[in-house]
């Protein structure tokens, strides 16, 4: 099999897309965990959360800063965010750890919120997967990378009509990428069917 145009074979012999090697704290977080399976609701509202962050800048800024995000919402615990108060937001646009944007701090305690409700249905992870597509995606080169599926739109909507914020369709796609409902690994990658959902 040919390998992709966009992929880079590095000195250890493994292929990965040209992203992934623009650092260190890249590389591992496309070797371990981008596109690994996420099913517990701590994990899902993080990632959820982090996605959110993202919109409009670089993921390695939110990689870099991903320690002091932890530190800030509590771990990512939905019950301790979902408390959060307007003095807990203004703590946090102070903080420089973290991305400081009211609307998207806002929507991390708006969201939390929404998580311990949605506990009703089932739980955010479980409701997230539900809109789990029948196919994967199977790009050969990054241009072939979708950056939003009728899933995603579905999966936003649905999230939108149940209290969260910051939860449109690319940013979803995105969220599903990451907590591998879709498989956007280039065919020829090292991780390509890694995750166990979806084959090779």
């Amino acid at each position: 099999m040919p390998e992709a145009p966009d992929l880079h074979v590095a000195s250890d012999g493994l292929a990965r897309p040209a992203w992934a090697a623009r650092s260190e704290l890249l590389r591992h977080y496309y070797d371990n965990e981008w596109g690994m399976p996420v099913r517990d609701e701590r994990g899902m509202y993080e990632r959820l959360t982090l996605e959110t962050f993202q919109s409009g800048l670089s993921w390695a800024v939110i990689l870099r800063k991903r320690p002091g995000f932890r530190e800030a919402f509590g771990g990512f615990d939905p019950d301790l965010v979902a408390a959060y108060t307007g003095a807990d937001v203004d703590r946090l646009l102070a903080d420089a750890r973290i991305v400081r944007n009211r609307a998207k701090i806002l929507a991390a305690v708006t969201n939390a919120r929404a998580t311990i409700d949605l506990r009703a249905e089932g739980g955010l992870a479980d409701f997230v997967w539900s809109f789990q597509p029948a196919t994967t995606p199977r790009p050969r080169r990054m241009s072939e990378v979708p950056t939003r599926s009728v899933e995603s739109e579905a999966l936003a909507k649905a999230l939108r009509s149940r209290g969260f914020t910051f939860v449109g369709p690319t940013t979803m796609f995105a969220l599903m990428e990451a907590v591998g409902m879709v498989d956007t690994h280039l065919v020829g990658s090292h991780r390509r069917g890694s995750s166990g959902v979806w084959p090779a």
